[in-house]
């Protein structure tokens, strides 16, 4: 049925820290940027820089090597290192170090495109994938690589503006101030796929950006803007797919295979940045909140500019924080290092004050009250997915369809005893890929 989804939550959202906050430039831009080789799904970039070289903004610094999407740099100045850097995923990542000169130096290739409206599907297609566009809501998947596999099997475009995570904002404020981006990203989507409409699917607690797209749409009849009941997690692309289309995706199955093809809002809006203004994605939009920032803040930024940059941007830290993630709070991952620099998928720096944090049991014990199996959005069985996972009973996990978990945390979230079942099914899922990539 449209608009319901199994399972579910609906956590406290807290987006009235920062969703009134218009997207602003840093108000200092950052000495040095660190980017990371990896931000997609796939092979990482091979470094095309070395030390010392001089680069401009929009210059390709990282091509690809198979499934990937090339990276750009996001300041001009000199190549400082070609080497590890920390990463949010907590393992060190090839980087390239540019210092910045502060001249602000665009590439020239970085131009607006002519006569855009006689480029082919396939020339769309190429110049998306020359730009580094890939998913900026979620793992990163390349863009190109999703409208190419697509092209003849979706009949379906939906733009994903759920955002349905709590604390986020950063795509509720680029609908708001940048729609037209969005309207004319997915005409490109459109022509590129050779279909004549597509859904844009928002939440009802943004009803202001549904207003203001439908108001820019007017009476065109190619994009229809759809409002959906707010539950966590609409944003997730089976859910989301279900919410406005009807249709199911099968465990296993890529929603392609049901006719649908989704993208984020940002992402669609860095199809319009390429192929109608000529630059690829080399910035983004950020929300900088939580309790223990002083100013919570939507920022639009230089990839690579360091979480300990852009919290000072939010105006520093309000006392002593519990704790900083990469993300929201229900997919969000901690992190122990401020250098750790903002990626294309960055959609929030989440700062939680003591306040914030929700109180861990010394002891967590299942209570099998099934909250957990009532909740989950994938139809698994949670409670027993964490008793054999415990016990290191992998090949039973499995058989439990571990690896369709999504880690969107509704377990967690609603679990009366606070069991850390998303780091449970994180190490579970690990030990199952290493045990297929021995066999």
């Amino acid at each position: 049925m449209k608009q319901l989804f199994y399972g579910g939550v609906h956590p406290a959202e807290h987006k009235e820290l920062s969703e009134h906050k218009p997207i602003r430039p840093l108000n200092k831009a950052p000495a040095e940027v660190v980017i990371p080789m990896s931000m997609h799904i796939g092979a990482p970039c091979k470094p095309v820089v070395t030390k010392g070289d001089t680069v401009m903004i929009g210059q390709v610094i990282g091509e690809t090597a198979g499934l990937g999407a090339p990276i750009h740099a996001s300041v001009s100045g000199t190549v400082k290192a070609v080497e590890p850097r920390p990463g949010t995923g907590g393992v060190p990542t090839m980087s390239v170090v540019i210092e910045n000169d502060f001249q602000n130096t665009m590439h020239p290739d970085c131009k607006p495109r002519e006569n855009v409206d006689a480029l082919t599907p396939q020339e769309i297609i190429d110049i998306i994938r020359d730009a580094g566009c890939t998913g900026m809501g979620g793992a990163g998947f390349p863009t190109h690589v999703k409208i190419s596999s697509a092209v003849g099997k979706a009949d379906t475009i939906i733009i994903n503006g759920a955002e349905c995570e709590p604390y986020i904002t950063a795509d509720h404020r680029l609908m708001l101030e940048h729609g037209e981006k969005i309207i004319g990203g997915v005409r490109f989507i459109m022509k590129a796929l050779q279909l004549d409409h597509a859904y844009i699917g928002i939440e009802n607690n943004k009803m202001d950006a549904v207003a203001h797209l439908r108001e820019l749409l007017g009476d065109a009849k190619d994009v229809t803007v759809k409002d959906l009941r707010t539950r966590y997690p609409q944003g997730a692309e089976k859910q989301l797919i279900q919410a406005i289309t009807g249709r199911e995706v099968p465990p296993g199955k890529l929603p392609a295979d049901v006719g649908c093809c989704v993208f984020n809002a940002a992402t669609t809006a860095a199809i319009y940045d390429a192929v109608q203004n000529g630059l690829p994605l080399f910035q983004r939009v950020i929300t900088v909140t939580g309790g223990a920032v002083n100013d919570p803040v939507n920022l639009i930024a230089p990839l690579g500019t360091s979480f300990a940059h852009l919290i000072e941007e939010a105006g520093g830290f309000k006392g002593t924080p519990a704790r900083v993630i990469a993300g929201g709070p229900m997919m969000g991952f901690a992190q122990y290092d401020m250098s750790v620099p903002m990626g294309k998928a960055s959609n929030c720096i989440l700062v939680f004050s003591k306040d914030e944090m929700p109180k861990a049991e010394a002891n967590p014990t299942c209570i099998r009250c099934a909250r957990c199996v009532n909740v989950c959005p994938m139809h698994l069985t949670p409670v027993f997915m964490n008793m054999y996972g415990k016990e290191r009973r992998w090949s039973e996990v499995e058989e439990l369809r571990i690896m369709d978990c999504m880690e969107c945390g509704c377990c967690q979230y609603i679990c009366p005893a606070r069991i850390p079942l998303v780091q449970q099914f994180r190490t579970a899922k690990f030990a199952i890929r290493q045990a297929a990539a021995k066999k």
